[in-house]
């Protein structure tokens, strides 16, 4: 499913003060070979939550708030030409728990040459898309 425009898309800006915010991730993806937004999106919101761990929803650190309450918003960069062909549903997959309440699409990133075009990894051309993300982590 490709990111949609949708009236609500641009009334929902993230973060939104339906979470109450404990922290934000922030990370970097990029597909070099085979001109793929969603795979550079995929690699940055990996990049996001790889390096955390969130014991604190397991541990009941914040009170009264269990793990199943996580709530996650997502921000995305990505080039305004190639945001029609995100796969949302497909980035969402990336997340291993939490309830993700909404995913916002920004211009953002940047589409620039990898330098080297190798058909046998399924360029297209040298183009190298890059895709930024900002993760915000409440209840």
């Amino acid at each position: 499913m490709a990111a949609e425009q949708t009236p609500e898309t641009h009334l929902i800006s993230v973060p939104s003060p339906s979470i109450k915010l404990l922290f934000v991730e922030m990370g970097v993806g990029y597909d070099q070979h085979g001109q793929d937004v969603t795979k550079a999106a995929m690699k940055a919101c990996r990049d996001a939550i790889s390096s955390n761990s969130i014991p604190a929803f397991r541990r009941g650190s914040v009170p009264g708030v269990s793990s199943d309450q996580m709530k996650l918003q997502i921000k995305l960069g990505v080039p305004r030409p190639l945001q029609s062909s995100l796969d949302i549903q497909k980035v969402k997959s990336v997340f291993p728990y939490g309830d993700i309440v909404h995913v916002e699409v920004v211009d953002g990133g940047l589409i620039c040459s990898s330098g080297t075009h190798v058909e046998e990894l399924g360029d297209k051309n040298d183009d190298c898309y890059i895709v930024n993300a900002a993760v915000y982590v409440g209840y």
